[in-house]
């Protein structure tokens, strides 16, 4: 195996293994926010701006997953999909575009709202929270820890992520999001900041569906369309939980 690639799965494996130790306690606060939201049938929305929305839609129309968990498509945030890429990351500094998404969703108070976010430092990020709290949503934080403090903020506020959240969970990643160095290369690379992310999230969703089975709540939950009987499952569950799911229309 090259030297590298070996680098690379130990660095992902160690930061996975810190954050399963180190987040234990966040993990569960955070699964028990999920949780209740579903057993109270509260809408649940996750969001994240660039590469920060791969986690979050994980966690959405997938096998495994919960029914009732939604992506807060903020227009041009969604992965690297907008042209030119460069205006995702103009778009993550403009004021106003993720709140008045957020608005026009069916979102009230007591629903709950994940936002990811790495460096937790942008506008978009930081506005979504706080809005979301002041309507008063519960939020849970995805983001890095390192970041504040020795990165600047970007928000008007001078607040970060971590501000403006009922709950965070810290994915340990370090400033600039790189794991390996090369003597011929001038930057670092390597990110396992995804992998670390989805796994927090999907961390969350394993326990609160444990906790919901646990009370005797069958957790709607899809299972995999590449299965016989997958697809009429899931569509069913859809038909049942229709009033709480907005990416099927």
């Amino acid at each position: 195996m090259n030297d590298l690639v070996g680098q690379y799965f130990d660095a992902a494996v160690a930061h996975l293994q810190r954050v399963r130790t180190e987040e234990a306690e966040a993990i569960e606060r955070a699964a028990a926010l999920l949780a209740e939201a579903v057993a109270e049938n509260r809408r649940i929305f996750a969001f994240g701006a660039g590469h920060s929305s791969l986690p979050a839609q994980d966690v959405v129309y997938r096998a495994g997953g919960l029914v009732v968990f939604n992506l807060l498509n903020v227009p041009g945030m969604t992965g690297v999909n907008v042209m030119p890429a460069p205006l995702g990351s103009a778009l993550e500094r403009v004021s106003g575009l993720a709140t008045a998404t957020l608005d026009l969703t069916p979102a009230t108070a007591g629903d709950l709202l994940f936002v990811i976010s790495l460096s937790g430092r942008q506008v978009m990020p930081v506005e979504l929270a706080a809005h979301a709290r002041a309507r008063g949503l519960r939020v849970v934080g995805v983001t890095s820890l390192d970041y504040p403090g020795r990165v600047s903020s970007q928000h008007p506020s001078g607040t970060y992520l971590k501000d403006h959240c009922d709950v965070v969970l810290d994915n340990k990643i370090e400033v600039g999001d790189h794991e390996l160095s090369h003597p011929g290369v001038e930057t670092g690379f390597g990110s396992v900041s995804t992998i670390v992310t989805s796994a927090l999230m999907q961390a969350v969703v394993a326990s609160a569906v444990g906790r919901l089975a646990d009370q005797g709540i069958t957790p709607p939950l899809f299972r995999s369309g590449n299965v016989d009987g997958g697809t009429d499952w899931n569509a069913k569950l859809m038909v049942e939980h229709a009033d709480r799911i907005y990416y099927s229309f």
